[in-house]
């Protein structure tokens, strides 16, 4: 095996026969084509089949595209000024139609022969009696014979009106890659081990490129596709893998051999509820990295209820035996807060001190956190990203927790993890769902726990759908809930009314509701991210407190609030929220032993994405199923969020649609290290140049988890 001459590939387009500077700049400007290797990349997103030819009298308007062998009988220009058009006679044996341009009429013209055979290629349209073509792509027969695979599947490119203007368009891009296959393609050397491409039947290297672009058939077409999206992922999953095996024989980790007085008092005097078999689980996989010597990083999938935090508790208290620090950092000041109120409840007559930092800490507060962290007064420290601050300073942190990590960058965990000389051992947590093809991609380096079972006692929530002509039969139900001891969230997506959109609004909201469940007999609450950290703080405890039967609210709600008597979730305008989030809202309900319901308020009219996700939400509480459906509907960028975005720039896998070839990448490169420990050998050191050789293209994939 060989890898790719990185010279060559890295040549800059301009000296491509036929570009030139000019050229060059607009293709880097418009497509991000700078190199020989952008240009050989840069692959069509669809083939045309040129192996059926019509004849004029068989033409008809409903026919996408056609091609067509004919001759030029003669051409003239029609109109004046800005609606100058070229008009084309066009004939075969059996008829004659017009060929028409409107642009570029000059270049069209200078290149055309009269009454020579030509094949055209186009829209077929009817217009006053005769059918004609606009802007057809025209070739003459002769060069079309002349090509290999002229007459059969012909790649369509991406380009923008800019290039088209500059004479770029799908065409011109084609000619330049059949120009660099022509003159370079024999120097395309192969980058994957003989033993992965027999093994999954994998085409080599230099034919794939050449079928990806000009393919000889279908069949070979999809191999080729097969084999090139086999190598991106594999090469991905590579840099994930080397970075795990460089983690875990370079980085040292606080040893926590001792299981003592917090831990075990805690686990049999303080712990609220009896464990699950999965949380049981999870926390042996927790334990076995702390006493490993080496430093734990490791992503804890949970789904909403599912009992992470007494988890993440547990961990804490192992590191307080062992005479360490640990804390908590959450993206929300509501999330932080109710994990500091439930974190201390629990700690409750320990001899733990566990502090809260967010951005609304008093100052004299925080000077007392900052001391006590400083001394080691205390123990456990959970907040914001007020943790990250640089007078934030710990006196032995040895785990750092961070819930729903997604919301994160990587810089500010990094700031987070450097708080100690040693860095502390990392448990990430989310409670959104991760498809598994998503999460061996996002955090293919990190060792993955997942607690896929809820509480004993817990009564699956029901979810129903309604639309606004129902809603008096939902006022109706939530009064029975209330008249039960029960309470209840309403949510909407806005705070205050928007020109451009038909959503209700809270204010409005809330007063329609005011008057559906008046004073004195119902008690309301309402919290949205306007207003003041010490104002939501109180309506929320009044909530959680029993003191307000309806909790008007706003997406705030969405994670970290936990009031077990609430049973109804209502979710105004649920067509307008994603499937990840209108499953984390019906997560706030089913926290106690009482039934549960979901209420997804709509209009009457749906589009299919959004009724596929109400018809998802109505049939499963299962977060991963639905996890799945959100990446079919989304696609995996938007599933990573603004944090993460760039970090799937493919260039022609798709996390969506090959979980199969990344799973088969995966495991490839396991056995590869499985057999080369230590990474010396010559398969492992190949791997590593072609890596470095790739890694141009996609600059992101360091910074993915």
């Amino acid at each position: 095996m060989s890898f790719r001459t990185p010279d060559l590939w890295q040549t800059p387009i301009e000296f491509l026969k036929g570009v030139g500077p000019m050229r060059a700049e607009w293709l880097k400007g418009e497509l991000g084509i700078s190199t020989f290797d952008d240009l050989l990349q840069y692959y069509p997103f669809r083939h045309i089949d040129r192996t059926t030819f019509y004849k004029i009298n068989q033409l008809n308007e409903l026919q996408a595209y056609v091609q067509v062998v004919g001759k030029l009988l003669s051409l003239k220009l029609v109109g004046e000024g800005g609606k100058r058009r070229l008009v084309a006679d066009f004939i075969d044996e059996t008829g004659k139609m017009e060929l028409v341009w409107f642009q570029g009429i000059k270049w069209v013209q200078s290149g055309l022969r009269l009454n020579e055979p030509y094949v055209v290629f186009g829209k077929p349209n009817f217009f006053k009696g005769q059918y004609n073509m606009a802007h057809p792509e025209m070739e003459l027969l002769s060069e079309a014979r002349s090509k290999p695979q002229g007459m059969r599947l012909h790649p369509v490119y991406n380009t923008t009106e800019k290039l088209k203007q500059k004479s770029i368009d799908s065409k011109a891009i084609a000619k330049m890659i059949w120009q660099l296959l022509e003159l370079h393609g024999h120097q395309i050397t192969e980058n994957l081990p003989l033993t992965v491409r027999q093994q999954y039947q994998l085409m080599e290297r230099t034919l794939a490129f050449r079928q990806v672009h000009f393919p000889s058939d279908p069949e070979k077409l999809e191999a080729s596709r097969q084999r090139l999206k086999f190598e991106e992922l594999f090469f991905l999953q590579f840099g994930l893998l080397s970075n795990k095996k460089r983690r875990l024989a370079g980085s040292r980790g606080h040893l926590f051999l001792k299981v003592g007085d917090f831990f075990n008092g805690f686990y049999k005097y303080h712990l609220p509820f009896e464990l699950t078999e999965a949380q049981k689980r999870v926390l042996r996989e927790i334990r076995a990295d702390l006493g490993s010597g080496k430093q734990m990083n490791r992503l804890l999938q949970g789904d909403v209820g599912s009992g992470k935090t007494v988890v993440a508790l547990l961990a804490m208290l192992l590191a307080a035996d062992n005479g360490f620090q640990a804390c908590i950092m959450a993206p929300t000041e509501i999330l932080a807060t109710q994990h500091h109120q439930s974190i201390s409840e629990m700690l409750s007559g320990t001899g733990l001190e566990v502090g809260l930092l967010t951005g609304s800490t008093k100052i004299k507060e925080r000077r007392r956190l900052h001391e006590a962290l400083r001394s080691g007064e205390l123990h456990f420290l959970v907040g914001t990203h007020a943790l990250i601050e640089p007078e934030v300073a710990f006196q032995n942190l040895g785990l750092t927790i961070i819930d729903e990590q997604h919301r994160f960058g990587v810089a500010q965990r990094a700031a987070l993890w450097a708080k100690n000389a040693l860095s502390p051992h990392i448990l990430v947590m989310t409670a959104t769902p991760i498809p598994r093809t998503l999460a061996m991609t996002l955090y293919g380096d990190l060792d993955v726990s997942v607690i896929d079972e809820l509480p004993k006692g817990r009564k699956p929530i029901k979810t129903l759908h309604a639309n606004d002509s129902q809603r008096l039969r939902v006022f109706a139900f939530m009064r029975e809930q209330i008249a039960l001891g029960r309470q209840i969230y309403l949510v909407y997506p806005m705070i205050e009314e928007s020109e451009k959109s038909d959503l209700k609004f809270l204010m409005d909201g809330y007063e329609s509701v005011a008057r559906a469940f008046p004073r004195p007999n119902y008690q309301l609450s309402i919290v949205h991210g306007r207003m003041k950290a010490d104002d939501k703080q109180q309506e929320m405890s009044r909530f959680a407190s029993g003191n307000t039967n309806i909790m008007v609210a706003t997406t705030v709600i969405e994670v970290g609030v936990n009031v077990p008597n609430a049973s109804v979730m209502v979710v105004e305008n649920a067509e307008r929220f994603g499937l990840s989030q209108l499953h984390q809202l019906r997560g706030r309900v089913g926290r106690g032993a009482e039934q549960s319901y979901c209420i997804l308020m709509t209009g009457e009219k749906l589009s299919a994405d959004a009724a596929t996700r109400i018809k998802t939400m109505c049939e499963t509480n299962d977060g991963f199923r639905i996890a799945e459906v959100d990446l079919q509907l989304r696609g995996p960028g938007d599933m990573a969020g603004t944090q993460q975005s760039g970090t799937l720039d493919f260039a022609i896998a798709n996390i969506t649609e090959d979980g199969e070839l990344l799973r088969q990448a995966r495991m490839a490169l396991e056995q590869i290290f499985e057999n080369d420990p230590q990474g010396q050998g010559l398969v492992v050191r190949t791997l590593e140049l072609a890596y470095a050789s790739m890694r141009h293209k996609h600059k992101n994939w360091s910074a993915i988890s």
